[in-house]
């Protein structure tokens, strides 16, 4: 029979001195975000710690302070499918946004019955007699309260790359992702369409046109094309490129879509959260659209 109160289990022995302990009930370490880092630029002078490592931990630290909807895309920026779309729809604004997930409604956009994988859908040019409704997978909601250090550790256990945020009320807020989590303690994650800052926010193509970051701003792509470049509303004033074409559109531009400003032609080349990233710019030909038309 087992003994009903069992030997507890020995103390690991404290090896510090009396003096070490003593300073430390005197002087206690960090207790607070700001002096935590305080000591990591500390460690970081007297060489105990390199750069990198100093804000990689200060990203971790910083982040314990972040909850989900500080990385979030909000509600309206969303790239969603809608289920009752013919499939060749569905596969357009597949190409156009380059997404590999989405989130699928039906209905309203407030109404999300799961996610579908741009993958999946490849599934259905080999079966055109499935139904797109069977790949529709599971959507993972969550609070926009939630810490991201629990957002991250549910991702790994669900094995989510994405997740709806609702907000108080039971209303969709946004999306957020496993990268956009990441990303706040790796920095950004760049794909082939990221350059760094260092290499400049305009360059030539060998076309003769020219990639231009969404964020470059408004008066450097006037200087460089030689333009003055203004919106419809001559009162209103922006920062970026990216910012002005968006408020020409009335939304948020999508892969593909061209717009015509002030004799020069942007193509969205690709977007990442909501935001152009970068454009395709070109002299405008003569018979082009009216300022601030799309297509």
């Amino acid at each position: 029979m087992s003994d009903p109160y069992p030997a507890r289990a020995p103390e690991k022995e404290d090896k510090r001195t009396f003096l070490q302990r003593l300073i430390e009930f005197l002087n206690p370490g960090p207790d607070s975000t700001a002096e935590l880092i305080a000591t990591l630029a500390e460690a970081e002078d007297n060489e105990v710690i390199n750069t990198d490592a100093r804000v990689m931990l200060e990203r971790v630290l910083r982040m314990a302070e972040m909850t989900t909807s500080d990385v979030m895309v909000p509600a309206p920026r969303m790239d969603m499918l809608d289920i009752d779309a013919p499939l060749d729809e569905l596969m357009a604004q597949v190409l156009r946004t380059a997404h590999s997930r989405f989130p699928v409604y039906q209905g309203e956009r407030d109404n999300i019955i799961g996610i579908l994988l741009a993958k999946d859908l490849l599934k259905l040019w080999r079966s055109p007699e499935l139904n797109v409704r069977t790949l529709v997978r599971p959507a993972l909601f969550v609070p926009e309260s939630k810490g991201l250090h629990a957002l991250e550790r549910e991702f790994r256990s669900t094995r989510n790359h994405m997740a709806i945020v609702i907000d108080e009320f039971g209303r969709i807020a946004g999306l957020v992702t496993f990268e956009d989590v990441i990303e706040q303690i790796v920095g950004e994650i760049e794909d082939e369409f990221d350059i760094h800052e260092d290499e400049g926010d305009i360059f030539g193509l060998a076309d003769h046109s020219y990639r231009v970051s969404g964020d470059t701003p408004v008066e450097r792509v006037a200087e460089a094309f030689g333009v003055a470049l203004r919106g419809s509303d001559p009162d209103e004033e922006f920062d970026t490129i990216g910012g002005l074409i968006a408020h020409e559109l009335g939304r948020v531009p999508r892969k593909g879509e061209t717009v015509t400003l002030c004799g020069l032609r942007f193509v969205v080349l690709h977007t990442k959260g909501g935001l152009v990233r970068w454009f395709k710019v070109t002299p405008a030909p003569a018979d082009a659209a009216p300022d601030g038309s799309a297509r």
